[in-house]
């Protein structure tokens, strides 16, 4: 609320008029002029007006300062005035005047004030106390908010400043909020650093802000308090790691520092293995970041080495805060003590006296106070009370609490809703009677306020057993007992008890008391002996069985068998049978009589059981076949009117006669049945028989064989080949025994097919046949014919059995069936009348075209001999006149060549002429024509080149070119002492002149050479060797030829190589061995007709 407001004196303006006057007549000094007039208040009750001057020097001068709220001036040597009572007023003057020393106004400046230009600026806030807890890094701070100052209770904004490190910096910035009540209250505040304050100085200062809606003037934010620290340890006179051993919350960050002794240095600042990066805080300190730190039952440790030698560290222990304690719960087991336990939960990690978990146990109506501690983790946690007098209902809790926090659970309960007795002891059975027993057992406590129930068991086998509930009065470390009844006699029982508090107190029972077997006393059997009777196969003795009771119905330990029977004249017989024996021989001869059984222990005997030993004639009885119902065998009958004491199915149970009589008996009404027994076997053929039971005696109805699982057959059928045909096999078999079939027989498969046993599938041996194995269902069938089989194979037979049950084993065998001789002689026959046919055909075919092959094949070529060119006038003595062959010098055959640019020439290209018009007989030889015969030569045309040129013509009159013409005779050996020209007269057919042959023979040899050659050589052409051209390839003179048996002017054919005329074959005539092969050559090589 602000000050009444005082009307301005007029005094006061008349003051200030005067003095404004004085001014305006005196010298001034605009450097001295007051301005940038600024007025704060700190408390509403006082301003403070500062201003400024353009000149810095102040000596020498003084302020006047006045304003309209007062009558006089206040002077003063600073800047700054106050004005004691603030006044609230629309528009005031202040006056500021500059006098200097000799007391003139050298300068001065008047302001108009507001109270809207009058700042509202809180004073200045000090601190009153700084504490640090150095266990949790918690700073308190403690300062006084001035609120008596003020007339008015405003709301206050603090602002508190963190710093650290050297050169300072601003580490946290936090604002908190109050309320001034006109009276100085005490302020606290907190702060959690993250950094321990032992690593280095921090630094707290603190300033404020007030909000007074209704002053009209800024409000702004004080002046900084000063400075208040806490002094850390980086001081150069201490090694250390911070925090020392500090429990953290798993996955919590944390900030350690190293802190050294002035002159070392650091290393590195490790956190387990891992190096941590640091940053600097001092000169002596250094802080390093941990993050997501890890569980660990010993902790992890943080390590500063310095100088490679020193080290310090600290550890780290990360955790969590104790779990809710667990199953918390509360009972009594007597009624006189409380036990609650509970369990911890959740391990924490931390571990030990410092840092492990520690439970408070309180009851709040009692007032009970208890701190536990458990040095092993893993066990539950117990606490055990007396139950206080007259006190039901009990409100416990249970508080967990360690370094890194708490947690609490409570339970209220009645102390009688919480009985769980100890198990029951002494506990004893005593008989009653054959059916009752009494049992009684000790309970211990104080049970007198409650009801107890207690649950009896009797067990009765593995399966029997039946459970009593019995309502007992509680009372104090007593007995209790009760009795059972509708017990069997003479069995085993076995009994326990338990006891609870009854409904609805009802909480848990208590464990069961040690079981106890006992067993009652015996009574006489119940329940008469179930008999059957058979006569031997002689007809005089009875055979006589009996079951054994079942234990349910001996009631005790059956001792001996009674057994009593009275023939027809009126004698009795007794005789008895020592247990455990079921049956006894009675000899009667041809008599009937009727039997009386009964069973007896030491408590009686039982009802009598009684039979008849007559058995009524019946014609032969049908047997049937018994159907399988699964471990049983299901027989039927028909329902005979005559039985009037049921009817009874018999069998044995192994083989006749030697197996143990088993039956069974059923009422009259009953025609079927399934038999059973333990005793029955898969794969066992049982015969049953069905007796009625009339008023005379028992008469046989009928035989029933059966199974109560059929099996495959356990043996292979025997069977043999019995006759083998070339296209048909017979086979016999044996019949199968009862116990190798080992169900019903249903028949026989048959597998067959070639090949031997080791074919592992049979193959069909008649085209057309997709079955490879036959059925035979027929069983009065042994033996079978397999047909139309072939002949020599050999064939694999397989036989096996079969039942409902499968198939059973093989029995193989090989066969061959025998050969079929009629097949065998047509299969030779066939081919021969064949190839007879054939034969025939192809003569007759020969011998009519015989023309037409002769031919083609082998056609007539003419035979020089015969020619009658060459025929010649015979001597006197009948020898043909040989005559030469003389070419007249001067009128030639005209052989014209022609020649081309080849240097030798090719035969094909010389044009041999020789026109009879022209020919004229030679000089100085006998012209008679009978004696000189013209022959026009032709050489054969072969494509052959000629390498060397042509001679002149000048050498001759007439070129013949010769080729290279295969001799008839293979070349003769050279003997040393044979001259070469014996290969020139072996030769074939030569031109009349004597050649060289391998440039070695001359044509000036001796006369003795030339008969020779005269002798040997054939035809030869009237010509001068001089004339013939010898420089081609093929030719005998030419050095390209090889061919040392060599001919010249051979006459030829026209279309072949081949000799016209051969030389006379004589003995010392060489034969001709490289004759070269042609189709002519065929025919040549036969004689001339």
């Amino acid at each position: 609320m602000w000050i009444n407001r005082i009307p301005c004196c007029l005094l006061a303006v008349v003051h200030l008029c005067v003095l404004n006057q004085l001014a305006q007549c005196q010298e001034t000094d605009p450097s001295h002029t007051p301005q940038n007039l600024t007025c704060v208040t700190h408390d509403f009750k006082t301003v403070i007006c500062t201003w400024t001057t353009a000149s810095t020097a102040s000596h020498g001068v003084e302020y006047s300062f006045c304003h309209s709220g007062r009558t006089s001036c206040l002077t003063t040597k600073e800047k700054t005035a106050q004005i004691d009572k603030l006044i609230s007023f629309a528009s005031n003057q202040i006056k500021i005047s500059t006098v200097s020393q000799s007391g003139k106004v050298i300068a001065e400046n008047t302001f108009e004030l507001t109270d809207k230009d009058i700042a509202f600026v809180p004073p200045t806030p000090v601190i009153h106390n700084l504490t640090a807890n150095f266990l949790t890094d918690i700073l308190t701070l403690e300062w006084y908010d001035g609120g008596s100052a003020f007339p008015m209770e405003m709301e206050a904004t603090w602002q508190i400043q963190i710093l650290r490190k050297d050169p300072m910096e601003e580490v946290a910035l936090e604002t908190y909020h109050s309320n001034l009540t006109r009276e100085d209250s005490l302020l606290r505040w907190s702060w959690k650093s993250d950094l321990d304050f032992q690593c280095t100085t921090h630094y707290v200062k603190i300033r404020c802000f007030f909000r007074e809606d209704t002053y009209p003037g800024d409000k702004k934010w004080s002046e900084w308090s000063q400075l208040a620290n806490i002094p850390g340890n980086d001081t150069g006179s201490y090694r250390a790691v911070f925090p020392e051993d500090r429990v953290v919350p798993v996955g919590s960050n944390m900030t350690f520092c190293c802190v050294w002794k002035e002159g070392e240095h650091l290393d590195y600042l490790t956190y387990d293995i891992q190096v941590l990066n640091y940053s600097r805080l001092s000169n002596w300190s250094v802080s390093g970041h941990v993050q997501n730190a890890i569980p660990g039952g010993s902790g992890k440790n943080v390590v500063c080495r310095l100088d490679g030698i020193k080290y310090e560290g600290s550890v780290l222990f990360a955790g969590y805060p104790p779990d809710v304690p667990q199953n918390f719960s509360c009972e009594t087991r007597d009624l006189k003590k409380i036990t609650c336990s509970w369990k911890r939960g959740r391990s924490t990690w931390l571990f030990g006296p410092k840092r492990g978990t520690y439970y408070r146990f309180s009851e709040s109506v009692s007032g009970i106070n208890v701190t536990l501690f458990h040095i092993k983790s893993n066990v539950e946690y117990n606490y055990t009370m007396q139950v206080l007098n007259n006190q039901t209902v009990y409100n416990f809790t249970v508080q967990a609490f360690n370094q890194l926090g708490r947690s609490a659970t409570s339970l209220l309960i009645d102390i009688h809703r919480k009985v769980h007795p100890r198990p029951p002891s002494r506990f004893t059975v005593r008989n009653e009677s054959p059916t009752n027993v009494t049992l009684s057992w000790h309970l211990d406590g104080n049970f007198k306020q409650i009801k107890l129930q207690c649950q009896v068991e009797v067990i009765c086998g593995e399966k029997q057993k039946k459970t009593l509930n019995v309502l007992l009065d509680g009372a104090e470390n007593s007995i209790y007992t009760t009795s059972v009844s509708k017990l069997r006699p003479y069995t085993t029982y076995t009994f326990k008890v338990r006891c609870s508090a009854a409904p609805p107190l009802f909480w848990k029972w208590s464990d069961w008391v040690e079981k106890t077997r006992h067993t009652t006393l015996q009574a006489p059997p119940t329940r008469s002996l179930d008999l059957w009777r058979e006569r031997s196969l002689d007809g005089e003795t009875v055979n006589l069985f009996w079951k054994p009771l079942p234990v349910s119905d001996t009631n005790g330990l059956i001792e001996a068998y009674e057994v009593s029977w009275s023939l027809p004249e009126g004698s009795t017989y007794n005789r008895s049978v020592s247990a455990p024996a079921s049956n006894i021989s009675i000899k009667l001869g041809e008599n009937d009589c009727a039997f009386s059984v009964v069973a007896k222990n030491k408590a009686g005997h039982s009802p009598p059981s009684q039979i008849n030993s007559a058995d009524i004639p019946v014609s032969d009885a049908p047997t049937e076949i018994g159907v399988a119902k699964g471990d049983g065998i299901y027989v039927a009958w028909e329902l005979d009117p005559n039985v009037t004491c049921g009817y009874t199915v018999r069998w044995r149970e192994g083989p006749e006669p030697s197996a143990a009589v088993s039956w069974e008996t059923f009422p009259s009404g009953v025609s079927d049945a399934v038999i059973k027994s333990d005793l029955f076997q898969p794969g066992i053929r049982y015969r049953f028989s069905v007796h009625g039971c009339k008023d005379n005696g028992y008469q046989l109805l009928k035989y029933i064989n059966g199974y109560t699982q059929e099996l495959q057959p356990s043996a292979a059928p025997v069977f043999k080949v019995e006759r083998a045909t070339s296209d048909s096999i017979v086979i016999r078999w044996e019949n199968m025994s009862v116990e190798d079939c080992r169900g019903f027989l249903k028949g026989y498969l048959l597998h067959f097919g070639k090949g031997d046993e080791s074919t592992t599938k049979p193959k069909a041996f008649e085209p057309g046949h997709s079955e490879t194995y036959m059925n035979i269902t027929d069983l009065k069938q042994n033996t079978l014919k397999i047909s139309s089989l072939q002949g020599k194979t050999n064939y694999h037979l397989n036989l096996r059995a079969y039942t409902a049950g499968g198939v059973g084993p093989p029995s193989s065998l090989s066969v061959v069936t025998k050969e079929n001789s009629v097949g065998l002689i047509i299969a030779i026959l066939v081919p021969v009348i064949i190839v007879i046919v054939l034969g025939v055909v192809t003569s007759i075919l020969c011998y009519r075209k015989r023309e037409w092959i002769k031919e083609t094949f082998y056609p007539d070529i003419p035979n020089p001999e015969n020619c009658k060119a060459l025929e010649f006038p015979k001597d006197p003595e009948g020898n043909p006149n040989s005559k030469t062959l003389e070419m007249n010098p001067c009128t030639p055959n005209n052989i014209e060549v022609v020649e081309t640019h080849s240097p030798c020439l090719k035969i094909e290209d010389t044009a041999i002429t020789s026109p009879v018009a022209d020919e004229l007989p030679e000089d100085g030889v006998d012209s008679d024509t009978e004696s000189h015969i013209v022959v026009s030569y032709c050489p054969p045309i072969i494509e052959e080149e000629i390498s060397n040129p042509p001679i002149d013509e000048s050498a001759g009159s007439s070129q013949v070119v010769y080729i290279d013409i295969q001799t008839m005779y293979p070349a003769p050996v050279k003997l040393k002492e044979e001259p070469e020209v014996d290969c020139v007269a072996a030769a074939g057919y030569k031109p009349q002149m004597q050649l060289p042959v391998n440039s070695l023979i001359k044509m000036e040899n001796s006369s003795s050479v030339e008969e020779d050659l005269d002798k040997a050589a054939g035809y030869r052409p009237q010509v001068t060797t001089s004339s013939w051209n010898t420089d081609c390839p093929d030719s005998p003179a030419s050095t390209g030829s090889n061919n040392e048996n060599t001919s010249f002017g051979s006459p030829c054919s026209i279309n072949s190589r081949q000799f016209l005329i051969p030389p006379k074959e004589d003995e010392d005539s060489p034969k001709a061995t490289n004759t070269g092969w042609s189709f002519a050559n065929f025919f040549h090589n036969k004689p001339n007709a």
